[in-house]
């Protein structure tokens, strides 16, 4: 999945910070002489890269410890780890994606890290999501530093014009206000939503789902997505009545990725869009967005029998199973782990970093009192909406070692019954079908 960390951040704000963050280290990082010999090998992709090294010298210096510190583009780094993996290339820190987990994990590429109570002592200040999306089978692989989720905006100046006083609260409420919009002629299409075959589908699809009341699959693994009894079906159809009952939703939507959909939408050509919560900073920048300023969020509307459920995903800091496999390395992984997805000194200092310089979100509870953080946000946002529906995230259930192919499967068929060229229930049984194969197999 494309996320808000896949690009250099600027320079802006994090120097003060950083100083912050190397004053507030007391030496109790601080490890012997002995201990400090070997520099930790930490990896990463090509995103932030000016905060990272600057928190890394903070680390340096408060710990006396040394960093040897890489990256890779977004789209590359899966691969090159995985060679690295095979060829047994030194690492020790790595940053890990949800989607990625259980390949890693099955493959003893990465280690748990529930013997370490420096670092498992945060799950209690951690969204659930998040840390139910860094466990497999049991088991916990790292502390997040990166969270996010898919939202529900509105242009408030359109939804006024047309007369309708507060957003959607259901799918059906969002059907009838973009009918009204379109027969007062205020947009073409008032739904922007993204299905091209790309990484974000399935945040797309799963909101949609989870919105429903539904799942891909229940807590033994096995797909009740065919079922039409448990949301897929729901979520499903009000897609294929928007864009071809109602036509309320481009049949373009197939081809639209992401980025041209956030695009769209700042052009002002939209009453409505999905898009990830952070993108909320880039539509109320009147330097970006034709709609500066009129952007809001909602909660996720909710189906029949569902709830205002969202999906969320997130990135950790994860220790590799050479690192872990040695005590000395195993400590020292442990205390970079914690520099960056736990308190560095007294605060969380990285992801306070990213959010004043991305506006990416965080998973840690007590950052939405942070008066920082409330300061930055309500220039742009509402952070009481941001924070309540966080609060209804929940973590994708079709993460496997075989996600990747049933997604290609998946995709496809949520695009066949858009087109028009099966019906839901086709498409659905097809992609439950796959799940569970390649589930057995």
């Amino acid at each position: 999945m494309t996320d808000i960390l896949t690009n250099d951040a600027s320079r802006r704000d994090f120097l003060k910070m950083t100083a912050a963050a190397g004053l507030a280290g007391s030496g109790a990082l601080a490890l012997d002489a002995a201990a400090q010999s070997a520099p930790i090998n930490f990896y990463a992709w090509s995103a932030a890269v000016d905060l990272v090294k600057s928190h890394i010298t903070a680390f340096e210096t408060t710990t006396k410890l040394k960093v040897n510190y890489n990256n890779a583009p977004w789209a590359q780094y899966r691969e090159a780890m995985v060679t690295k993996f095979v060829g047994k290339a030194p690492l020790d820190v790595l940053w890990v994606s949800d989607s990625w987990l259980p390949e890693w994990a099955e493959a003893g590429w990465i280690a748990p890290i529930d013997g370490f109570p420096q670092l498992t002592k945060y799950n209690a200040e951690t969204d659930d999501f998040c840390l139910q999306s860094m466990r497999y089978k049991g088991k916990q692989y790292g502390l997040t530093y990166y969270s996010d989720y898919m939202a529900f905006f509105y242009d408030d100046q359109l939804l006024k014009k047309a007369g309708i006083k507060a957003p959607p609260a259901t799918w059906s409420e969002l059907t009838t206000q973009c009918l009204a919009i379109k027969r007062a002629g205020l947009s073409e299409y008032p739904m922007m939503l993204s299905m091209a075959r790309e990484s974000w589908l399935i945040e797309f699809l799963s909101a949609l789902v989870f919105s429903n009341g539904g799942r891909f699959t229940d807590d033994s693994g096995v797909s009740v997505m065919a079922d039409p009894k448990r949301g897929a079906a729901q979520a499903m159809q009000w897609v294929v009545d928007a864009v071809n009952k109602h036509k309320i939703i481009s049949p373009a939507c197939v081809e639209t990725g992401e980025l041209n959909g956030l695009k769209a939408f700042g052009a002002g050509n939209h009453a409505f869009a999905l898009l990830s919560r952070y993108r909320i900073r880039t539509l109320n920048d009147p330097k970006q967005s034709a709609i500066a300023g009129r952007v809001k969020q909602a909660l996720m509307p909710a189906g029949p029998g569902g709830s205002h459920a969202t999906v969320g995903w997130m990135r950790f800091h994860g220790m590799t199973t050479q690192a872990a496999a040695d005590k000395g390395r195993a400590a020292n992984a442990a205390k970079l782990i914690e520099w960056f997805g736990g308190k560095a000194g007294t605060q969380y200092q990285f992801q306070k970093m990213l959010f004043a310089d991305l506006g990416s979100g965080f998973g840690v509870k007590g950052l939405f009192k942070d008066p920082d953080i409330q300061e930055s946000y309500k220039k742009y946002a509402d952070i009481a909406m941001f924070e309540k529906q966080q609060l209804l995230a929940r973590k994708k259930d079709v993460i496997t070692p075989w996600f990747g192919e049933w997604d290609e499967v998946n995709s496809t068929a949520w695009q066949s019954a858009v087109l028009g060229k099966s019906t839901v229930a086709a498409a659905l049984q097809k992609s439950s079908d796959s799940w569970n194969s390649l589930r057995k197999s």
